[in-house]
């Protein structure tokens, strides 16, 4: 078996509801699907997080294709360490992840199907029946904060997230709301995305510490990496890590200095499912949880990560999801954290699912009426 032909298709999902936070106003997921053929007729789907900028990503994907061609998917490890040593795409490392993401989950796809087994099975196995996500919550009034939270609670989750440091007065009021709507149990989980400075923060989150906060991502910068070691010094909050966790070697390197109590990435952020998951095994030995991190995604990557993520042992429960929030998909069959917290072992063999020609047609059209959703909306 091996890889003859390459597809991509550049594809627009929006939101239901625009998402704001300190640094991105975005209305939607655009990303590189991507469909890789063999000689003896499988396909494999692959899909790549747009980034800055979506047509970087979809060049990328296709200059690393000849590292890829007429081999056999069984040697992905091997491939990619071709394209990222002799295609210098290590001297591009975050571009080259994104790109090579969308490879190694439609690599991954090939072999389930031609050994007849799901991925995760691939990846060694199951260690958990399933994967609890987290309810995203969008920036609104009091009341649409409580209407948000209902309806979270009616599907049965138990972590609620938002974003912080734009608003600190509004966010008190909506992360006291919060709590209010959702009971003493359940998380709530906040994101700054290094919006504070080292000053400020840990007077801030002495404001939310009453709300009982389970951990808030990047309060304050990723570097130098002492921000976040001295806050943690100064606060009760537990802290995670994300903005800084840009390849496998600055996960590592900040995994190894305990920079957080939290590793919150993806297979896009170190470019496999593997590392992902080698990775997480790193913040394990050095006793640290991983959240599954989301750049918002169609179901093709979710589901990828998902396989993975069944995998990792110090999972978090709430990880991240933006499928809830999105109008449609382009799977035939809706991913489970569409409607529920839970998603169980993937049916069928591969990745597991079947695209809907149809909606990524849809898609398609949408991307080329539309251009890319920008991550800083429109100027």
């Amino acid at each position: 078996m091996k890889v003859v032909s390459l597809e991509t298709y550049l594809v627009n999902i929006p939101y239901k509801r625009t998402e704001i936070s300190s640094i991105v106003t975005r209305s939607g997921v655009t990303s590189v699907v991507i469909k890789l053929t063999t000689d003896d007729g499988l396909v494999g789907w692959g899909e790549a997080c747009s980034g800055a900028d979506v047509y970087s990503i979809e060049a990328a994907i296709k200059a690393m294709f000849p590292f890829v061609k007429d081999r056999s998917p069984w040697e992905s490890a091997e491939l990619r360490e071709d394209a990222f040593l002799r295609g210098l795409w290590a001297m591009r490392v975050s571009t080259g992840n994104f790109a090579w993401a969308a490879i190694d989950m439609a690599l991954w796809d090939l072999c389930g199907k031609s050994a007849g087994l799901p991925v995760y099975k691939l990846l060694g196995g199951a260690i958990r029946s399933d994967v609890d996500y987290f309810f995203y919550l969008g920036h609104g009034t009091v009341a649409d904060i409580a209407e948000q939270c209902a309806e979270g609670m009616a599907l049965g989750y138990e972590t609620y997230y938002l974003k912080t440091g734009i608003d600190l007065d509004h966010e008190l009021e909506m992360v006291a709301t919060i709590r209010k709507s959702i009971g003493p149990k359940n998380r709530i989980r906040l994101d700054s995305n290094g919006a504070w400075s080292l000053q400020d923060a840990p007077r801030y989150l002495a404001k939310f510490e009453k709300y009982d906060i389970d951990f808030i991502e990047q309060p304050v910068r990723e570097h130098p990496m002492s921000l976040m070691i001295d806050l943690r010094t100064k606060t009760s909050v537990p802290l995670a890590a994300n903005e800084g966790l840009w390849s496998e070697d600055d996960a590592n390197r900040l995994i190894m200095n305990r920079v957080a109590d939290v590793y919150t990435f993806s297979p896009y952020w170190v470019g496999t499912l593997e590392k992902f998951r080698q990775v997480a095994n790193v913040a394990n030995v050095m006793g640290s949880k991983v959240c599954r991190h989301t750049h918002g995604e169609m179901g093709i990557a979710a589901t990828a990560f998902h396989h993975a993520s069944l995998t990792i042992p110090n999972l978090v429960m709430g990880n991240q999801q933006t499928a809830a929030h999105m109008e449609g998909d382009i799977l035939k069959k809706q991913i489970p954290t569409a409607t529920s917290p839970k998603w169980g072992l993937p049916e069928g063999v591969g990745l597991g699912f079947e695209i809907d020609q149809s909606a990524l047609e849809s898609g398609m059209k949408r991307f080329k009426s539309e251009g890319q959703y920008l991550p800083y909306g429109k100027i």
